[in-house]
């Protein structure tokens, strides 16, 4: 996903913010709203850890996310993700969609669904389901 400054998409106040993700998870309940917000921070997180700032892939926002979750989370964080409707790595990938299609993430033509599918193992990086 971009985070160039000429690809970002228009800033949102925080209550139109908060309007788009109700909205978004109006529209597709798989995901709690709590995801989409995580989702943002990691993507911040893995921003910010780059040396230079520019685009980063759906691959690379996997690791990020798997990172910051297992930081964040700690021994937690399987249950968390299973709350927010995640279950596999497509599943943040249809998250990112989301929040492209009500543009709070931008892209690159390159920039696709597919490259959020099957990039890790769930069980390894999160620890397995009870």
């Amino acid at each position: 996903m971009t985070q160039s400054r000429e690809n970002s998409p228009p800033k949102l106040s925080e209550a139109d913010f908060q309007d788009t993700l109700d909205c978004i998870v109006e529209r597709d309940p798989r995901f709690k709203r709590d995801s989409y917000i995580f989702v943002l921070e990691a993507l911040e997180n893995t921003v910010r850890k780059r040396p230079q700032p520019g685009h980063v892939t759906g691959k690379e926002l996997l690791y990020g996310i798997k990172d910051f979750a297992n930081d964040k989370f700690g021994p937690m964080v399987r249950t968390v993700i299973d709350h927010w409707g995640v279950n596999e790595t497509i599943d943040f990938g249809h998250i990112v969609y989301n929040l492209l299609d009500h543009k709070i993430l931008s892209k690159t033509e390159n920039d696709s669904l597919d490259d959020f599918k099957d990039i890790f193992e769930f069980d390894k990086a999160f620890g397995k389901v009870n």
